[in-house]
């Protein structure tokens, strides 16, 4: 609420930031603050991204900084890990999290589970990083959100952005973070534009790794998602307000560790819960926190079954209409809270 007057006023010093923007903001800013942290991927150097995320940093910082690699995951992440276990501060970039399956020994085998295997001698300070989830018409091995899977795994920590300010504060905190990080972007989200308070734009700034963020106060049910879905989540709760529902709609940030007090808090006040996301249903985000909340105490303040918007349970089309039906839509969303809601 401190902050709602910056938002309508231009002389505050919020401005407009792509996503694509604000990841190269911080990757800049933390290269430059530590010279431990390098980039390494497919295209990140003299190409300048795949999707422009490393946009002039090879000119900048030059070869040892920002690495091209060959088309060859489970060597460069191997090499990566390595890196980071000998004191380095790698940000490793897969062009998409589909790839990422290539290496996932590396993830999971090697940097997930190594500090608790040394007793905490060693650390494995990374960044796994790229887009994730459906981008549009790149078909099932393009489109897989791993967010459930690797949300299921001890060792990691795990993020997932929204907006610009979530992407520039949550991947600097996962480069200064002395644990493996997986942050996972939306490809789709990369150009759009979100304001960006003048405390957002600084070297300084972080989003905390585990907290959640209410971008919208509501009473009538609560909303929860990550990525790209949030906004849907916004459009739908903008909808569904003009009907006299007010939705809360909550950015989980953080797939792991999990912030399961600031939904709690707000299923407490609103009696209602729909989770939405773009993956898949079994043992999913969704899926988790439902148990979560029918586990806590907030199960007793639920006047309805929480229930679950997700992708369909099938490997993703190509045809454009078959990718729609199988990605959430705001009205999949509007009627999710109609039915909980009963009305």
């Amino acid at each position: 609420a401190g902050r709602s007057p910056a938002l309508h006023c231009p002389s505050a010093g919020v401005s407009q930031v792509t996503v694509r923007d604000a990841l190269n903001q911080a990757l800049d800013e933390e290269l430059e603050r530590d010279e431990r942290v390098f980039l390494l991927g497919e295209e990140v150097a003299q190409y300048d991204g795949a999707y422009k995320i490393s946009r002039g940093l090879w000119k900048k910082y030059g070869d040892k900084r920002v690495i091209d690699t060959p088309i060859s995951e489970m060597g460069f992440t191997g090499i990566a890990v390595g890196a980071a276990m000998a004191g380095l501060r790698p940000v490793c970039e897969f062009m998409t999290f589909n790839f990422s399956m290539q290496a996932i020994d590396q993830v999971i085998n090697s940097a997930a589970k190594t500090c608790y295997m040394s007793a905490g001698a060693i650390a494995v300070p990374i960044v796994f990083r790229g887009p994730n989830g459906a981008s549009a018409g790149v078909a099932a091995q393009h489109s897989q959100c791993f967010a459930a899977w690797y949300g299921h795994c001890p060792g990691l920590k795990v993020v997932s952005p929204w907006s610009s300010e979530d992407a520039k504060g949550l991947l600097k905190a996962s480069i200064r973070d002395d644990n493996p990080v997986v942050m996972l972007e939306n490809e789709l989200l990369y150009g759009v534009p979100f304001e960006m308070s003048e405390q957002a734009q600084s070297k300084d700034f972080v989003v905390p790794i585990g907290k959640a963020k209410i971008e919208r106060q509501g009473t009538h049910v609560t909303l929860v998602s990550h990525s790209r879905p949030v906004g849907h989540c916004l459009e739908a709760a903008a909808v569904l307000a003009k009907e006299g529902v007010e939705c809360e709609v909550i950015n989980l940030r953080t797939i792991r560790p999990m912030d399961i007090e600031t939904v709690e808090a707000s299923v407490v006040k609103t009696n209602h819960l729909v989770t939405v996301e773009g993956g898949w249903p079994q043992f999913g985000v969704g899926a988790e926190i439902c148990a979560r909340i029918m586990e806590g105490s907030a199960f007793n303040y639920l006047d309805a079954p929480a229930v679950r918007v997700t992708g369909a349970d099938v490997p993703m089309p190509y045809a454009k209409i078959l990718e729609d039906n199988c990605i959430p839509q705001v009205k999949d969303i509007i009627f999710a809270v109609k039915k909980t809601l009963n009305i």
